[in-house]
């Protein structure tokens, strides 16, 4: 089965080879996919078996939702806001989740991530990784890594985001557990591994026990890093080649300077810091020092309850200081680096057919008109592999 978006006035490939500059824009195009794959990019006119009429329309990629934690159960409004209110962030309510996720079922949990994958989905994210987090204890953190893998292959065990009450005082029993029958446990259903190294969570030492424990058994790297101040954590996800450290927050100049010497991604999540009050990371000396950056939601219940891909990025551009265009590779083609992925991304033959149709003539309006449901059609969205 074919399908042609057709009649586009304004089409992101992000492919240089394809069109105009880095986002490779081709005015007046038709993209053909076949099978849920680009077969062709080229002038409007083009002919499949079914045709969408952008109407004079921008298209670009799906957006890549690199950063999320899905799983979960329970509302945190009133701490939102109470620190609307002044009171500082400091990552403690990841317990109050804890509880609150533990306690649900699984088919609770399902339609709860359903619920927020189809938001998503609507919001223009094709690809969404999923992280744990929530459990904190063997059979949970599998549980709904299990649940987390119903919905994507981009699956994230990270049951070193917070030390449990049952642990108090005792985080590195807790990290022998995360990085022995934890990881046993949880390692069948990810793809990924995950730490929160920040002051209150995880020292450098831990996690780096347990992202070499995670790539002894398989799985790639990620980490959180230097979110609350000043920290190892870029270093440490730079030294040990994760995929992608996310938040970044706070880097000092040796910080930029291994990301700009690595493959590593700085992922941005900047509706966290409106949602903390934290200052906003310094996206423009990142970029400019040749690192690549994508950005992403961090949808969670305590710190970043949005799936707006758009949101995140009318943020980058008006505080972390990034242009649109910027801002757009950053939040498709730099989330698919920051997943590792070169199928997804981009609108290239031979890449997954995974396309957002925009109520506006250019991607600048994402940023241009904030807070305005601008995402008019998607198509396609990656799937997991249950095969």
């Amino acid at each position: 089965m074919s399908l042609v978006l057709d009649d586009i006035g304004l089409l992101v490939t992000n492919d240089p080879a394809l069109g105009e500059g880095p986002l490779g824009i081709v005015h007046d195009a038709s993209v053909v996919i076949t099978d849920g794959v680009v077969e062709s990019v080229g002038p409007a006119g083009q002919v499949a078996d079914e045709r969408i009429d952008a109407a004079g329309a921008c298209v670009l990629p799906g957006f890549v939702d690199s950063h999320t934690h899905l799983v979960f159960a329970g509302d945190r409004a009133e701490e939102f806001t109470t620190r609307m209110a002044g009171r500082p962030y400091d990552g403690g309510g990841i317990r109050v989740t804890t509880a609150a996720t533990r306690a649900a079922s699984d088919d609770e949990l399902r339609t709860l991530t359903a619920t927020r994958m189809a938001e998503a989905r609507a919001a223009g994210s094709t690809t969404v990784e999923i992280k744990s987090g929530y459990g904190l204890d063997v059979d949970e953190e599998a549980r709904h890594l299990r649940i987390a893998a119903e919905f994507t292959d981009e699956t994230t065990f990270m049951g070193a985001h917070l030390v449990p009450h049952e642990y108090e005082g005792r985080s590195d029993s807790y990290i022998d557990l995360v990085c022995g029958p934890m990881l046993d446990a949880c390692a069948p259903h990810a793809r990924w591994i995950d730490a929160f190294c920040e002051t209150g969570a995880f020292d450098a030492d831990q996690c780096r026990a347990v992202l070499e424990a995670g790539r002894t058994a398989g799985l790639g790297l990620r980490l959180h890093g230097n979110q609350l101040g000043p920290g190892p954590g870029v270093r440490l996800a730079v030294e040990l080649g994760c995929a992608s450290v996310d938040h970044c927050t706070h880097l000092t100049d040796a910080d930029v300077e291994a990301l700009a010497g690595s493959d590593t991604v700085a992922t941005f999540l900047p509706a966290t810091d409106f949602s903390t009050r934290q200052p906003y990371p310094d996206g423009r000396r990142v970029l400019d020092a040749g690192a690549t950056v994508a950005l992403a939601t961090n949808c969670n219940p305590g710190s970043s309850y949005t799936t707006s891909m758009a949101f995140c990025i009318a943020l980058a551009v008006r505080d972390l200081h990034l242009t649109i265009d910027e801002a757009v590779q950053a939040a498709t083609i730099g989330g698919a680096r920051a997943l590792r992925r070169n199928d997804i991304g981009r609108l290239a033959p031979g890449c997954a057919g995974h396309a957002v149709v925009l109520d506006a003539p250019s991607h600048h309006h994402l940023a241009y008109r904030p807070g305005v449901p601008l995402i008019r059609e998607v198509v396609g969205a990656n799937q997991p592999d249950r095969a």
